[in-house]
């Protein structure tokens, strides 16, 4: 397989856990330290880290940086980080404490002036479009609200400014274990070719990407499937 497995974890509270659907209330813990997750993760093979900070997607500016550091800090992993990136301090904040590139949703499509300001500082390398599905819509402010935009709309919108990849999450698949949203990444690639479309959302099985792999995804974020032990590449 071509296809790149990334390892999440989700921070509410300093605590690693998984929500189903996007949803606060139907939270799991899955460790107190989600620097031992990272560095069993580390140990097993991964060399870049999605986490996000789900008490900062819902306020005005991440929460959890300290989280961010030490995993930072103490493993050699590369952090993807997103959760509150709302503000060119917060965006300052976040590269300081040690993230490799930083997750932009909300400010994509309330600010997208800001956004692409940032685009044009600190490159495509560094910021990744984190377009979160429901219904069709992106959905914002901790996936609480719908946007108007489609992805679509903010990939039109933002790869002339040099947006290069982008993390779509289907939330009525996430944490359910049941099956990515294939032909969704399928359909994004082809009409999108120049800009990388990493999957999210569903993964339950080897089979699930296996199926991503085949439709030409070239990444996919996985989650819940590793904790409940669905899948054993990355072993925690």
């Amino acid at each position: 397989m071509n296809i790149k497995i990334i390892p999440a974890i989700d921070v509410v509270d300093g605590k690693c856990v998984r929500l189903s659907q996007g949803d606060y209330a139907r939270s799991r813990v899955y460790s107190d330290s989600p620097l031992d997750v990272a560095m069993r993760f580390e140990d097993s093979g991964a060399d870049l880290l999605h986490l996000v900070d789900l008490d900062g997607a819902k306020s005005d500016a991440p929460v959890n940086l300290k989280v961010l550091e030490s995993i930072a800090s103490r493993t050699s992993l590369k952090v993807e980080f997103g959760g509150g990136i709302k503000s060119s301090e917060a965006v300052s904040s976040a590269f300081s404490a040690g993230a490799f590139r930083l997750i932009c949703g909300s400010v994509a499509c309330s600010r997208s002036e800001l956004f692409i300001s940032w685009l044009g500082k600190y490159g495509g390398d560094r910021l990744v479009l984190g377009a979160d599905i429901r219904d069709g819509l992106v959905a914002v402010k901790g996936w609480k609200e719908k946007s108007g935009a489609t992805v679509q709309d903010l990939l039109e919108k933002f790869i002339p400014e040099g947006l290069r990849t982008t993390i779509v999450t289907d939330i009525s698949r996430d944490g359910m274990l049941g099956g990515p949203a294939v032909e969704l990444y399928r359909a994004l690639l082809g009409e999108f070719p120049d800009v990388e479309v990493i999957a999210s959302g569903g993964v339950g099985s080897m089979a699930d990407i296996e199926a991503l792999d085949a439709a030409g995804v070239p990444a996919v974020v996985v989650g819940k499937a590793i904790y409940e032990g669905k899948i054993t590449l990355l072993s925690c």
